[in-house]
């Protein structure tokens, strides 16, 4: 079996069997990473698609020597980044009239958890964009990709110790985010 490496080097030659045997091999964390950004199937589909659109446009700025899985993970979680920061900013009101939100009401317990899930995503997103981006990318790659330490090390080229710093560091940063951004809503239910 190829390396990722030399699949790449091949595509950079226009392999059409070496990059289906590249998609096929990163499709599945592409496709859950965007997930873990849209919460929406659709569009983590369409989001996973873009990165290997732009990953094929980008195959010729690949330099050799470097470690592709570290390359394209990069490429692919600024691309969810990024497209997580402008659906932020495209939210606009909702002009829908009222009676049409009616049918959306829901006695059911199953409704009221999703909710909270749907607000806890939103405040965890909210509170990873205002981390740093060494922060940010630890978390990203530990807890939301599931990388290993060493994979992460690998990835970075940094010793695992430094590694496991930075994700100590960052899920403790992330948790006073957290804390901030419920304690008004803590302060308003009193």
């Amino acid at each position: 079996m190829k390396t990722d490496e030399e699949l790449l080097t091949l595509c950079q030659k226009r392999d059409s069997h070496a990059w289906e045997s590249l998609v096929r091999r990163h499709q599945g964390r592409v496709l859950t990473l965007a997930y873990q950004f849209t919460g929406d199937n659709q569009t983590a589909e369409d989001l996973a698609q873009d990165v290997f659109v732009r990953l094929y446009e980008s195959i010729d700025m690949f330099e050799p020597g470097r470690k592709f899985q570290a390359w394209f993970t990069s490429l692919a979680r600024n691309m969810c980044i990024d497209h997580y920061r402008k659906r932020r900013k495209d939210r606009q009101i909702v002009s829908k009239p009222v009676e049409e939100f009616y049918d959306l009401e829901s006695t059911t317990e199953g409704s009221d958890a999703r909710l909270e899930r749907r607000e806890l995503k939103q405040r965890l997103l909210a509170a990873l964009d205002s981390l740093g981006t060494i922060n940010r990318d630890a978390i990203v790659m530990k807890d939301l990709q599931g990388l290993s330490h060493e994979e992460m090390a690998t990835m970075e080229g940094v010793p695992i110790g430094t590694i496991k710093s930075r994700v100590s560091r960052a899920r403790a940063e992330l948790a006073r985010v957290l804390i901030r951004l419920e304690r008004p809503q803590m302060e308003a239910q009193v």
